[in-house]
């Protein structure tokens, strides 16, 4: 059998259908979800601490989710820490680092003060 006729056999199997189907629902279903709480804490936080502090009216729910997309559009949050390319850039450089010698690392440390500063924190002046 080649491989062409094992993928066709797998794409086929009515079981892989359902199971991707429930995948799907319950994806969907826990996006809603998620939506829907952190949208109330949102109306709460704001309702909670923005009349106190600032005087500001209350907000719905409906303004509380829209401000929670509004931070996403605008933070890009929801993400879960750090992911994707900033570790994958941060794996590729430590493996790099891992098979430089002593002086090469050396001239790469020299090479990055001459672009970003000195890295350890600069020492105060006292003012005359």
């Amino acid at each position: 059998m080649t491989n062409l006729r094992k993928h066709e056999d797998k794409k086929m199997n009515p079981d892989r259908i359902v199971r991707r189907i429930v995948k799907g629902l319950m994806f969907a279903v826990f996006a809603v979800l998620f939506f829907n709480v952190f949208g109330y804490v949102v109306m709460r936080l704001w309702n909670w601490l923005m009349p106190a502090l600032f005087g500001w009216h209350l907000i719905s729910f409906w303004q509380g989710l829209g401000i929670l997309v509004l931070s996403k559009i605008l933070f890009g949050g929801f993400r879960g820490g750090r992911s994707g390319r900033s570790m994958h850039w941060r794996g590729r450089m430590r493996e790099r680092w891992e098979h430089m010698s002593p002086d090469e690392r050396e001239k790469f440390r020299q090479s990055m003060r001459g672009r970003c500063g000195p890295f350890a924190a600069p020492a105060a002046e006292p003012k005359a």
